[in-house]
């Protein structure tokens, strides 16, 4: 028996062989011919669906994966995976399992590609848990493999001012507070989503694809790109193409997801003021890839990166502005020069980071989307990491400077999203109060739902600036205010943030970075040895299981961990 081509290490498994008939059949019947049989096989992972706009596009994109795949010599097999959109099922049960599908998209894209012998694979994300569940994957395969960001939106128009999802959460908390009526609640609804791609603002989405064109893994400028445009169609068709010469070359997720490399993508994060689920989805990626990325190396890399991008949640421009001035390569060619980026990282190129910005100019310097250094949007980190008796294990903040640096109040205890977001709606909620919603973990939950509904109500009713909200869930990445999330242990385990109760003195310092219930040590105890856990709330299915097998969030809540 021959060897197998390098080209073929997977494929040649599966049809190579007289013995091999029957999959040879199989796949004649969708498409193969007989010299299809010689080539390397690529998996053009599809998570295309009409469950929401960020995907409803996915599959065109996958279709020019697939023809870069075979102009360059391979042969593509589109596959599907699923989504969930958080827009959609935000403040319901049901959002439950949205970073639940983090750890299916991944599996399933593991599952296919490893049964079907492919050699190469192309994943093309839309939504926020499609991104790092496509690189999980890619990891742990380990064989060359390109990420491809479907786009972000264009930003709807309201009376003149541009709008996305986020408008339309806090439009809830407007007309809440009666500031606007059902008339204009309606406008606000039919204007904001115009079209296909992922949310307008430094989201979620947007955050990770840039994180992962940082990495490495994708092609340069994949992350800003608006989803309807002809760029984005070029660079899926670039991606099949590249994909093949990763194969050729023999250069696999391994080479290129290095440590340096994730300290790249943490300080591209924080340079653009991206969201706080980005902490969690890179420790969960680095975990993926054989690599120890822990809440203290955002601490100590936060320390030197400044925040330089104006983008929305907290600034003022959204992604389409950042796509206009030259998007990502310009930042990363500031970073590389500031001595903060590694630039011998090799990425799906077949170069080094450096090399692959060697011909990057800057920006216009009319723009100011994007600060120099000598004007930064914040000095460090917008993301801290805060540790006290109610979070040992740490927790993550989003704090931009807009909101102030320290906030002492009262706590007023919710034991869901939907108690909390009746509570702020209802009037319940106070100037000097901190929201506490628990019971949101990833066990507790089960599922670790986004309080993006609190938030957005939060600001929407103006009290923006003088409330609080602290809870072992996570957030949008349109969620800002004064928030902190992701508080580990959380309550569903016996962490301090079970047995907090109404008027409790709650401090949260982000200077040093601390959070803290003024309650003294020998009362949290008599309080924590009278606690009892609930049962979990799911028995069956899905949830059940991730709420037995999942991490605290602090390790990234991963599925797979030992």
């Amino acid at each position: 028996m021959t060897k197998p081509d390098s080209c073929r290490q997977h494929s040649s498994i599966v049809v190579d062989g007289p013995d091999r008939a029957p999959s040879r059949a199989m796949l004649r019947a969708v498409g193969f011919s007989d010299g299809d049989f010689g080539k390397s096989v690529v998996g053009i992972a599809s998570t295309w669906s009409m469950v929401t706009p960020c995907n409803m596009h996915i599959d065109r994109l996958a279709d020019e994966a697939a023809r870069g795949a075979d102009d360059a010599g391979g042969k593509a097999v589109i596959f599907g995976t699923i989504t969930v959109s958080d827009g959609i099922s935000m403040g319901t049960p049901g959002m439950r399992y949205s970073l639940v599908s983090r750890e299916i998209i991944a599996d399933s894209i593991e599952a296919v590609a490893g049964a079907e012998g492919f050699d190469g694979l192309v994943a093309i994300g839309g939504c926020d848990k499609n991104m790092p569940a496509c690189v999980m994957a890619m990891a742990r395969l380990n064989r060359p493999s390109v990420f491809v960001y479907g786009g972000t939106i264009v930003p709807g128009l309201h009376r003149g001012q541009p709008a996305d999802i986020v408008t339309v959460f806090e439009a809830v908390g407007k007309h809440a507070g009666q500031q606007i009526g059902d008339g204009e609640l309606r406008e606000i609804e039919s204007c904001s989503i115009p079209g296909e791609g992922s949310c307008g603002g430094m989201y979620t989405a947007n955050t990770m694809a840039s994180a992962i064109e940082a990495l490495g893994l994708s092609l340069p400028d994949s992350s800003a790109q608006l989803a309807n445009s002809k760029d984005k169609l070029a660079d899926c068709e670039r991606a099949g193409r590249a994909v093949v010469e990763l194969l050729r070359r023999n250069i696999r997720p391994s080479d290129i997801l290095t440590r340096k490399a994730f300290e790249n993508a943490v300080t591209v994060v924080i340079a653009l003021g991206g969201s706080t689920n980005a902490v969690m989805h890179l420790i969960a990626m680095a975990h993926s890839a054989g690599v120890t990325l822990t809440l203290e190396d955002f601490e100590r890399i936060g320390r030197g990166v400044p925040v330089l991008a104006d983008l929305k949640p907290s600034g003022k421009y959204n992604m389409a502005h950042f796509v206009r001035i030259g998007g990502l390569q310009p930042l990363l060619k500031m970073l590389l020069d500031r001595g903060l980026l590694h630039g011998d990282c090799l990425t799906v190129t077949g170069r080094t980071v450096a090399e692959n910005l060697a011909q990057v100019g800057p920006y216009a310097a009319d723009q100011d989307v994007v600060r120099p250094f000598s004007n930064p949007v914040k000095a460090d980190s917008h993301l801290r990491i805060l540790r006290g008796n109610l979070a040992p294990e740490g927790a993550v903040a989003k704090i931009t400077g807009k909101e102030g640096s320290s906030f002492t109040g009262r706590a007023i205890v919710f034991e869901s999203e939907e108690d909390a977001l009746r509570g702020i709606l209802q009037g319940k909620v106070a100037d000097g109060h901190v929201i506490v919603i628990r019971n949101e973990g990833p066990k507790g939950g089960p599922g670790m739902r986004e309080m993006l509904g609190p938030t957005s109500a939060i600001m929407g009713k103006g009290l923006g600036k003088t409330v609080a909200l602290i809870t072992d869930g996570r957030f949008s990445g349109g969620s800002h205010g004064f928030v902190v999330g992701h508080i580990t242990p959380e309550a569903a385990t016996g962490g301090l943030l079970a047995v907090v109760k109404d008027g409790d003195v709650i401090t949260i310092d982000a200077v040093k970075n601390e959070i803290n219930l003024a309650v003294p040590a020998e009362e949290a105890a008599r309080r924590l040895a009278g606690w009892r856990p609930a049962p979990c709330k799911e028995t069956r299915g899905t949830l059940a299981k991730y709420a037995k097998l999942v991490s605290s969030a602090s390790r990234g809540a991963i599925t797979d961990g030992d």
